[in-house]
């Protein structure tokens, strides 16, 4: 099977669990990478040696996954209970950035999309008489 999972901010307990629950291997990307090129830390990750409990949010990056492998991650994470974590793969553009620019770019997207989830929940919740189309 081809790929593989790059983890950032997870605990060594967490970091084991995802080992051992992935069907892909799984790297542990440790703090001194953070001004490395994204694609330098995909080819030498074997040899990455440090844990990845360096940062305060749970990045999960995935590298060479087809789409149902893909799936069966998220899932298998998502299964595991660990809290909030930030998925991503890596994209031609992605293997060119640091490290830090891209968690700093991850992090601003999942803020926009938390923003805009909570936006439409709220937009939903309201009912009054200038919101309420329904009624006609």
């Amino acid at each position: 099977m081809k790929g593989k999972v790059l983890l950032v901010g997870f605990g060594p307990d967490e970091a084991g669990l995802l080992r051992d629950s992935l069907p892909v291997p799984v790297f542990e990307v440790p703090e001194y990478c953070r001004d490395w090129v994204v694609g330098e830390i995909v080819e030498k990750a074997e040899k990455l040696s440090g844990s990845c409990y360096w940062h305060l949010m749970r990045f999960l990056i995935m590298h060479g996954l087809d789409n149902e492998t893909l799936k069966e991650v998220i899932r298998s994470v998502k299964s595991l209970n660990l809290g909030r974590v930030i998925f991503a793969t890596t994209t031609e553009t992605s293997l060119t950035w640091k490290l830090e620019d891209l968690l700093n770019e991850l992090l601003a997207e999942d803020e926009y999309f938390r923003a805009m989830r909570w936006a439409r929940r709220e937009a939903r919740g309201r009912k009054g008489p200038f919101l309420d189309l329904e009624k006609g």
